[in-house]
């Protein structure tokens, strides 16, 4: 049955992953509808990493589902290259190629992976460095750039593949405070374009302005979900009060 865009994008239906004895996601269920941006928050350990590797193939599953546009990425048969287009992924580390400049990392996908004309590849680059706010810093190399402005580039190479999803895991854990702020700023300008986002943080003020909907995870299960509103407001599960309390 093909998909149709007033489904969700994205089913996690009763998923369970485990490493070694380590059962890391113990049934996790939710949707994500196009144009959403869904926060996933939580302590160290609790699975959420693993649920947006899960989502791009990166990790298998165990048990359950996971459907992004119809298609089941548990699928020995899942044609990883297609579905890795369709859902980009930034991580806690940028992964740039030291040797080539921000432009050329942008580029190098589009090229390799997809084969297209490298003229066209390297306007809509261009175009995209400029939408991270780093055009000026096309031709420099990623260790002539802070750690925010890699990210960027980062964020601006996952966008070059034009995928219909976008994963964050934890992006700006690895910055210094001064740099977080322009790197939420580039996710905040592409969810208000309508890209759909799930984004893994511990940025409470980030997930509350953001987001459409927000899921608490400890121990591999969603203890509480909401939207941000409901969920910093009054919160009801004691584990998502503790947490809370913690960090706001």
């Amino acid at each position: 049955m093909a998909w149709t865009p007033d489904q969700p994008i994205i089913r996690i239906a009763d998923v369970h992953k485990s490493f070694g004895p380590i059962e890391v996601l113990k049934g996790v269920t939710f949707d994500v509808r196009k144009g959403e941006v869904i926060c996933v928050i939580g302590p160290s350990g609790s699975g959420k990493s693993t649920l947006l590797r899960c989502v791009n193939a990166l990790v298998p599953i165990e048990r359950g589902s996971i459907l992004v546009e119809g298609q089941e990425v548990n699928d020995p048969k899942l044609d990883k290259l297609a579905l890795r287009r369709k859902v980009g992924m930034v991580f806690q580390q940028y992964n740039l190629f030291p040797h080539k400049t921000a432009l050329q990392n942008v580029m190098m996908a589009p090229i390799h992976v997809l084969k297209q004309d490298r003229n066209e590849v390297e306007a809509r680059a261009i175009a995209l460095l400029r939408k991270v706010r780093l055009a000026e810093k096309a031709a420099a190399y990623p260790g002539e750039l802070s750690g925010g402005q890699q990210q960027r580039v980062a964020i601006a190479r996952s966008l070059a593949m034009n995928p219909d999803v976008m994963l964050f895991d934890e992006v700006t854990a690895a910055l210094d405070p001064e740099t977080v702020k322009e790197v939420l700023v580039a996710i905040r300008e592409l969810a208000a374009e309508g890209m759909t986002c799930m984004i893994v943080t511990h940025e409470m003020g980030f997930a509350r302005e953001l987001a459409h909907h927000i899921y608490f995870t400890d121990r591999g299960v969603i203890v509480e979900h909401g939207p941000p509103t409901d969920f910093f407001a009054c919160p009801r599960d004691p584990r998502t009060k503790e947490f809370l309390s913690q960090i706001l």
